[in-house]
C-alpha cells in the first residue's frame, strides 16, 4: 500500500513508523510547520518530520490546506499542497493528530477511484470525546475506560463511520503521560491492522457512529491548570493526573507557584485532620495531606520554581515549619 501521512507529535509518528515497519510504503509526509520551543527557542521540528527526514520521505508542511485563505501566503501555501498531492499516486491517507482541518476537495482526493479514502486515528470511543483533547478529558471526567477509533474520515468534526474499535480500561492512578503511551501503541496496531485489510482485498465494514453520547474534548488551556481547592479531592486528583504532562496542575504556596504532577484521594478513615481548602494537614507514609472543598487529597510528586519532581514530603519539608496553605481559587 501506498500511503499518505498527515501527522505531527509523537502519538502520530508512533504510527506512522508501525505504518513503515509494516512494510507500507508511505510516500508523503504532511505536518505542521516547525515551531520554536525549548528554553533557546530554537525553531523544532515535529516527531512526524523527523521520522519523514530519517527515512528520505518527502514533507510539506503548509499553515493550512484551505485554498480559500486570506492570508496571499497562506493560500499560495495550500495551493502548492493541494497540487501536489493530486499528483502523488497513492492508496490511502492516514491522519493522526494532524492539527490541521483537511477540507472536503483534499478528502476527495483520497477518495478517487482505486483508491481507499482517509482513515484517522482516534484516541477515544467516539462520539465520546471528538475534537482535540480526548485522553485528557476522559481522565479529567472520572471515566473508566477510553480506547481507539480508526475512523472513516468526512468534513464533520470527528463524525465519521468508525472501521475498527478497540477499549482499555483506564488506571485509577493513571496518568495523561501513561495512558498517551498506551493508547498510541494500540492505535499503531489498529491502523495497521485496517490497512493490512485493505491490501488483502477484505472489505471494510463501516458502522455509523451513535447519534447519543456525543462530547467534545476542547483544548487544554494553560489557565485551566489552576488548582480550585473548593472542589473535591476526587475532582482534584482527576485534574492533577489529566494535566500531566501538560499544562500541569499549579497552586501558589508561599508566592510560589508549585506544580503537582501526582496524588491520589485520601483513605478519609485514615486521615481524620480537618482545615480549610488548600490547608496542608501533615505527611502520609508516602506524600502529604492537603483539604480539599469535601474530602482530603494525598499529594505524591510537587516541583518548585525551575527545580525538579520530586516526592511531595521533601518539598512541603523544605518550606519550613509555618503554617502552610495553598491558596484556594477565587
Amino acid at each position: 500500500m501506498k500511503i499518505v501521512f498527515a501527522g505531527t507529535p509523537d502519538f502520530a509518528a508512533q504510527a506512522m513508523r508501525a505504518i513503515y515497519d509494516a512494510g507500507h510504503e508511505i510516500v508523503l509526509a504532511l505536518t505542521q510547520p516547525d515551531r520554536r520551543a525549548g528554553r533557546g527557542m530554537h525553531l523544532q521540528a515535529s516527531p512526524v518530520k523527523e521520522f519523514a527526514l530519517r527515512h528520505s520521505i518527502p514533507v510539506l508542511q503548509p499553515e493550512t490546506l484551505r485554498r480559500t485563505s486570506a492570508d496571499p501566503q497562506k493560500r499560495a501555501q495550500a495551493q502548492a499542497a493541494y497540487e501536489h498531492l493530486s499528483s502523488v499516486e497513492f492508496d490511502a491517507m492516514v491522519v493522526v493528530a494532524y492539527g490541521l482541518i483537511l477540507p472536503q476537495e483534499i478528502l476527495e482526493i483520497s477518495e478517487k477511484p482505486g483508491r481507499h479514502g482517509s482513515f484517522n486515528i482516534h484516541a477515544s470511543l467516539l462520539p465520546r470525546w471528538r475534537g482535540a483533547a480526548p485522553i485528557q478529558r476522559a481522565i479529567e471526567s472520572g471515566d473508566s475506560k477510553t480506547g481507539v477509533c480508526i475512523m472513516q474520515m468526512d468534513v464533520g468534526l470527528d463524525a465519521g463511520d468508525t472501521v475498527l474499535v478497540a477499549d482499555l480500561e483506564i488506571a485509577r492512578d493513571e496518568t495523561t503521560a501513561n495512558l498517551h503511551d498506551r493508547l498510541a501503541q494500540l492505535g499503531s496496531k489498529l491502523i495497521v491492522d485496517v490497512l493490512n485489510d485493505l491490501r488483502g482485498g477484505k472489505n471494510i465494514t463501516r458502522v455509523p457512529q451513535a447519534k447519543e453520547g456525543i462530547t467534545y474534548a476542547e483544548k487544554i488551556l494553560k489557565s485551566e491548570a489552576e488548582i480550585d481547592w473548593s472542589l473535591s479531592a476526587k475532582e482534584i486528583d482527576q485534574r492533577i493526573r489529566a494535566f500531566n504532562p501538560f499544562p500541569g496542575a499549579s497552586s501558589n504556596l508561599n508566592s510560589l507557584a508549585i506544580k503537582f504532577w501526582n496524588s491520589r484521594p485520601a483513605d478519609t478513615q485514615a486521615v481524620v485532620l480537618a482545615g480549610k481548602p488548600g490547608d496542608v494537614l501533615g505527611f502520609s507514609h508516602e506524600g502529604v495531606y492537603i483539604q480539599c472543598g469535601s474530602g482530603i487529597l494525598e499529594v505524591l510528586e510537587m516541583q518548585k520554581p525551575g527545580g525538579k519532581r520530586i516526592d511531595a514530603k521533601t518539598c512541603i519539608q523544605s518550606m519550613g515549619e509555618q503554617l502552610l496553605r495553598f491558596t484556594a481559587k477565587e
